[in-house]
């Protein structure tokens, strides 16, 4: 608090500095998109009956979600370039906010429908301008420090959403699913709008009219086609025509952007020695990733007689792991390396995926939460030394649209994951009790992260290295709000 000396004088209030506050902002905010991925899973059974409708349509609140999401990957480099990343930021904050209260007050189906697009779309920039952000303020020698707040919004919060959502649906309403994001959310853009600086690092260069019109249906119809067709069918109609139709505009953008001189997307950026093998593990690691929590949840419930509590309970010390995860690669990433930190992690979690392929692992309970710990504790290292490895290399003004191609391609990359061992299930010759077909789908998430273990061999050797008279610079770097790595902030 401000208060009077005794000359009458005010005191100065607490400053926040601009690089604390940027991961303060960056923290509240991922944290909430990431609860929202999966909190409102177990309540859909609860809103379809509050609302006199089959559970098919209350699914569709979910997918809106996803697909909004996508929809709005692709433009996010541009707007943050465009108008600046402290404005799309908290302007995306700002309407996620009012969207997750417009969710909360929803009296009709079709008006928490709604709300939650608008959620999804908003949801969709914040991830890619947030690390934009964070990466544009910090240098590439300081962001192993980084690793402990990277892994919160990634990997706590998604684990959480189902407990939480399960906890305030049966003892306040599913309304406090959305209510809960009202306070973090209008919090952490008052402090953004007080301390952040703001940035405008690339040049945006006009607009790329005929690759936006390209790429946002492709990501679009693909999501929708991979988030569907498991459950309705890969030769349904919808689904069929949606993955036909975005593969053929998923070409079609990648033609487009590499003969545009001005291109939506940086797909030219996956040329580089470290930003490209880095995007392509990233695709790899979240399709294991996400397959195996796809998959492990149903063969314990539909195989081995589990409950849906219990399955989610069972897979939870995956996100201690990798919580744990974060520890280790602040540590040794500056050490080891990035390709030396990545490859033996990936190797780790290839063997363990495969341990739950084993006849008589998946039973024991004490067994499967090991195992899931150790499984979070080696993919989050490699996953997060994939991430600060990739973008090392990243010049500042690249780094908007390098950030939203890297979220397109990890958000593809889960999808197909998911759709993949979907496939695998839905293709085995056994009874919904057998648990030979689950097995199998294990088996390819294994495969998976085993590939992307030799494609990590193509990730730099050694880590990022300070500049010269680092610490003075970052000092005043501090001091001045501006990003440590000696680029500038435009007030």
């Amino acid at each position: 608090m401000s208060g009077a000396t005794p000359r009458g004088r005010l005191l100065p209030l607490p400053r926040i500095r601009p690089r604390t506050a940027v991961v303060l902002v960056y923290l509240a905010a991922m944290c909430m998109n990431g609860l929202d991925s999966t909190i409102v899973n177990p309540a859909l059974f609860t809103i379809a009956a509050d609302f006199g409708q089959p559970l098919s349509a209350a699914n569709t609140v979910e997918t809106v979600f996803l697909v909004a999401l996508a929809l709005a990957l692709p433009v996010a480099g541009w707007l943050g370039d465009r108008y600046g990343v402290k404005r799309v930021f908290l302007g995306s904050l700002a309407v996620f906010t009012l969207a997750s209260a417009a969710c909360g007050v929803a009296q009709e189906l079709w008006v928490l429908v709604a709300a939650r697009a608008v959620q999804g779309l908003a949801g969709g920039l914040l991830t890619p301008v947030g690390m934009t952000l964070l990466f544009t303020t910090y240098a590439p020698h300081e962001r192993a420090r980084l690793s402990k707040v990277l892994i919160v919004p990634t990997a706590l919060m998604p684990a959480l959403g189902p407990p939480l959502g399960g906890l305030l649906t049966e003892h306040l309403s599913w309304h406090w699913l959305f209510f809960v994001n009202v306070p973090v959310g209008a919090a952490a853009v008052l402090l953004g709008a007080v301390c952040l600086v703001e940035r405008r690092e690339g040049e945006p260069g006009p607009f790329d009219r005929t690759g936006f019109w390209l790429a946002t249906p492709a990501l679009g119809l693909l999501t929708y086609a991979l988030g569907f067709g498991p459950s309705h069918g890969w030769t349904g109609p919808a689904v069929l025509g949606s993955a036909a139709a975005g593969s053929v505009l998923l070409v079609a953008t990648v033609v487009h952007q590499l003969r545009s001189p001005a291109p939506l997307l940086g797909l030219r950026l996956l040329r580089d020695r470290a930003y490209g093998p880095a995007s392509a593990l990233a695709a790899l690691t979240a399709a294991g990733l996400m397959g195996l929590l796809f998959v492990f949840p149903l063969l314990h419930q539909a195989a081995l007689g589990g409950s849906a509590l219990d399955a989610g309970l069972i897979v939870f010390p995956e996100a201690v792991g990798l919580m744990l995860a974060s520890q280790v690669v602040d540590r040794l990433l500056p050490r080891v390396g990035p390709r030396w930190l990545a490859v033996p992690a990936l190797v780790l979690a290839a063997g363990v995926f495969a341990l739950l392929t084993v006849d008589g692992v998946a039973q024991s309970a004490w067994l499967v939460r090991g195992t899931m710990f150790v499984t979070g504790l080696v993919l989050g290292t490699a996953v997060l030394t994939v991430q600060l490895a990739g973008f090392a290399t990243v010049t500042p003004p690249e780094m908007g649209r390098a950030m939203g191609l890297f979220q397109i391609v990890r958000t593809l990359g889960g999808a197909l994951g998911i759709a993949l061992c979907a496939a695998v299930i839905g293709g085995g010759h056994g009874t919904v009790t057998d648990a030979g077909p689950f097995r199998a789908a294990l088996g390819v998430t294994a495969g998976l992260v085993a590939l992307s273990a030799l494609l990590a061999l193509r990730l730099p050797a050694a880590a990022p290295e300070p500049p010269p008279a680092d610490s003075a610079d970052s000092a005043d770097a501090d001091e001045a709000g501006e990003p440590a790595d000696g680029t500038r902030a435009a007030a």
